[in-house]
């Protein structure tokens, strides 16, 4: 991604410092750090909602090249994306294709109530191709705004026992993991299809998440490890459960099980 004028900056600001613009270039920084499997998605940041579409062919690309990949295919909850959305899910059942992604952070709700009729075709037809195409809704989540948990959870109980629902970030601050952790489990006994990581929690939200799970013993293939590289940093995000008190069992669970589980089952081949 390239850099930008971020929040009226004077000069171009390259926020992330580390690019991996090839899946070859992606490959070597696994190997340096010793990961095996990877799941990809296109770079967002620019608060130009046409940026990332243009990063999908690098997703596609390193799917179809190395089997040690599986993407995400990006998509926009804003009504005047339709077609580019149109346009890239056509990639929905292309090799190591396993999920949709999507964000609210340049606009856009993931609040079913507040949708008026043209905004829920679309987003009705992005469900559809989850469901068609066997994939997982990468769905991000940040405090306030249209990627608020609350809003998410709208959308969760409308959809959520029809497709798999990956929540990202665990509601994204310290108001998103009061909402979301202690709901997390209720949503599963329940029998929604929802998945979802730590990255970019608060110091307490990933602890009461793991506490949780290791004394209940309940949805531990639900919890994923994943980096957010490039926008967060993997050390960080890798010691926040190496260093966790619970089980070497959970442990690797999160770290890769739960991930094998999830995306090996997952793209229309799976069906």
């Amino acid at each position: 991604m390239a850099p930008w004028k971020y929040y009226g900056s004077p000069i171009e600001i390259d926020p992330t410092v580390i690019h991996y613009p090839t899946y070859k270039d992606m490959l070597k920084h696994m190997d340096h750090i010793g990961v095996e499997r990877q799941m990809v998605i296109s770079d967002y940041g620019q608060p130009v909602p046409e940026q990332p579409f243009g990063l999908n062919p690098v997703v596609v690309d390193a799917c179809e090249h190395d089997d040690r990949f599986v993407g995400a295919i990006w998509t926009s909850p804003l009504l005047k994306m339709w077609d580019q959305n149109r346009e890239a899910v056509k990639h929905a059942g292309d090799k190591g294709v396993k999920a949709l992604k999507i964000t609210c952070l340049l606009g856009g709700t993931y609040k079913v109530s507040e949708w008026d009729e043209d905004t829920k075709k679309m987003w009705e037809e992005l469900v559809d191709t989850v469901e068609a195409n066997n994939l997982v809704f990468h769905m991000h989540t940040s405090p306030a705004g249209g990627s608020d948990i609350s809003n998410l959870m709208e959308f969760i109980q409308a959809y959520g026992k029809r497709i798999r629902i990956y929540v990202v970030h665990m509601g994204g601050g310290t108001s998103g993991h009061l909402k979301w952790v202690p709901k997390f489990l209720d949503y599963v006994d329940q029998g929604y299809k929802i998945w979802g990581d730590m990255t970019w929690s608060v110091g307490f939200g990933p602890r009461m998440m793991l506490a949780q799970l290791q004394e209940t013993g309940k949805a531990w293939d639900r919890m994923l490890f994943a980096s957010d590289t490039p926008w967060s940093d993997f050390w960080s995000e890798y010691y926040r459960i190496e260093g966790a008190d619970i089980s070497d069992e959970l442990k690797d669970r999160i770290f890769y099980q739960n991930a094998v589980d999830l995306y090996d089952a997952c793209g229309r081949d799976k069906k």
